[in-house]
């Protein structure tokens, strides 16, 4: 199994799949600042030229939310997502689309406007506008945690993983505080080993930690 990805952006999120699921694979990273996600070799990859992309054997996926969830089916032994046609399943799903079109979206939008469309294309003022959508969900967040450690099932799934890196990411957007609530929420996240070992992934350290991580740059 293979993992393209970029230091930077949604590559941790998979990497953090990947470990949660004590997956061995080789991890490559594809400078998309340099421009190597537009080099044809790894557009035959991903079309659209960006990371992360799994290949796992001769199956290739895209999108940082997709990739988790697979991971989490082809091993079920992780427990990433609950039984399939459990209600607890139905919950995972739910926070999952809220995490990625009510956080991950204005966080996206803050992002592109900020620097990472043409400059021609910029509109500092939406900014301002996606950054009080992020907030009023990250209120909705938190009111549903309400103390607890994760969002379904008393256990981490795909759901954490997406909603504890997207909680990082406006962290480092330097946006408001998040609130004792998710602070305390991302805490515990953070605290695990399989994340630990994403990040030493994705530095370049991973070869030889965690489950079988190499690291290839």
């Amino acid at each position: 199994m293979k993992l393209y990805g970029y230091r930077n952006g949604r590559t941790l999120r998979a990497l953090w799949a990947l470990e949660e699921a004590a997956v061995e694979y080789q991890y490559v990273e594809v400078d998309i600042i340099r421009g190597e996600g537009q080099q044809p070799a790894f557009l035959q990859t991903n079309l659209a030229g960006k990371v992360p992309v799994l290949v796992d054997d001769e199956t290739v996926i895209t999108e940082s939310a997709a990739v988790c969830m697979h991971l989490a089916d082809r091993y079920p032994a992780s427990a990433l997502m609950p039984e399939p046609g459990s209600m607890e399943r139905s919950q995972c799903y739910r926070w999952i689309s809220f995490v990625l079109t009510e956080l991950d979206a204005p966080l996206w939008t803050i992002a592109k406007h900020r620097f990472a469309l043409p400059v021609e294309r910029r509109v500092p003022a939406v900014i301002e506008t996606a950054a009080w959508e992020f907030d009023t969900a990250a209120k909705i967040l938190a009111q549903t945690l309400d103390g607890r450690c994760y969002l379904v099932g008393g256990r981490l799934t795909v759901a954490d993983v997406l909603a504890g890196h997207t909680l990082m990411w406006a962290r480092s957007a330097r946006l408001p505080a998040l609130g004792r609530e998710l602070e305390q929420y991302l805490e515990g996240l953070s605290s695990r080993d399989a994340l630990r070992r994403a990040r030493e992934a994705v530095a370049g350290r991973g070869s030889n930690k965690g489950p079988g991580a190499t690291a290839n740059r």
